[in-house]
């Protein structure tokens, strides 16, 4: 008989290589290789019309999730921006304004919403979740800081810099203080289908923070490659995630690709270090 092993973090410490950093760049690209992913788009399985709301990262907004909201949109789905402009980092109206978005697309459509975060927009995505579970279908995360160690977090300084200039004083791991983050800082997890993207390229987020602990009947950590800045135009990224929104409500079943995303996926990261399956005798 077999069962599954619990889901767990990357084993990295520390932040990401300096390398990693500054070959952040590369992700234009990533953009301008898109196209060459139209095969592996194409095969990627259509959706059920469900709603799915996409949520942008840090300094950025809307107009980033272009490639997202096209190529969902083209799958079937009802497809959502959060409407709250360029993403600042934590601010209480978007904690408040968030939820309401979220029970109103519920109410709207008559359907559960699937909620997706680039970067620290995959933060927020829990947050909004977490007084709303009867309303989320799923979360998709992708480079998100969703896991949180004492010693806070571990993006480089320019990165925490940047966000204590733009946002907090406190720095990047501020959110983390907020009383609406008690789930991310005691690190439990929501009773929602929760697939965690993450790429040891990234330089921004490290993996030991993009990914979490959980029960694999719900929870997963699935590695790609690729930029932190290019995750929302990287083709593997995208038909991963058509392939987890499209999972029946009710009947997730952990990332197990067939087809020529199995082959990409295997090729570029799965062989190396699945995480993905989580599955043991």
């Amino acid at each position: 008989m077999h069962r599954r092993r619990a889901v767990v973090r990357h084993a990295h410490v520390g932040s990401p290589h300096a390398l990693k950093s500054l070959l952040e760049p590369r992700a234009l690209l990533e953009i301008a290789l898109l196209p060459a992913s139209l095969p592996l788009l194409a095969e990627a399985p259509r959706g059920d019309g469900h709603p799915v709301l996409l949520l942008p990262g840090f300094l950025a907004d809307e107009k980033s999730l272009i490639a997202l909201k096209l190529f969902l949109r083209r799958k079937g789905y009802d497809v959502h921006t959060w409407g709250l402009g360029r993403n600042l980092g934590f601010r209480s109206k978007h904690a408040s304004a968030l939820p309401q978005k979220i029970r109103y697309l519920h109410h709207l459509s008559g359907r559960k919403v699937s909620l997706v975060g680039w970067s620290l927009g995959g933060v927020f995505s829990l947050y909004g979740a977490e007084s709303t579970l009867d309303c989320v279908r799923s979360i998709i995360t992708l480079g998100s800081p969703v896991s949180v160690d004492a010693v806070g977090s571990q993006s480089p300084r320019a990165v925490k810099a940047l966000y204590r200039l733009v946002s907090h004083r406190l720095g990047a791991a501020a959110h983390v203080m907020q009383p609406k983050a008690k789930t991310l800082r005691e690190r439990r997890r929501l009773a929602v289908p929760t697939s965690c993207l993450y790429s040891l390229g990234d330089g921004v987020v490290p993996p030991q923070e993009a990914t979490i602990d959980g029960d694999p009947a719900l929870h997963e950590n699935i590695r790609v490659p690729g930029s932190h800045l290019g995750l929302g135009f990287n083709g593997i990224v995208l038909a991963i995630v058509a392939d987890r929104l499209a999972q029946p409500e009710g009947h997730w079943q952990p990332f197990h690709p067939q087809g020529l995303l199995g082959r990409v996926w295997q090729l570029t990261a799965g062989s190396a270090h699945d995480e993905a399956h989580s599955q043991a005798v």
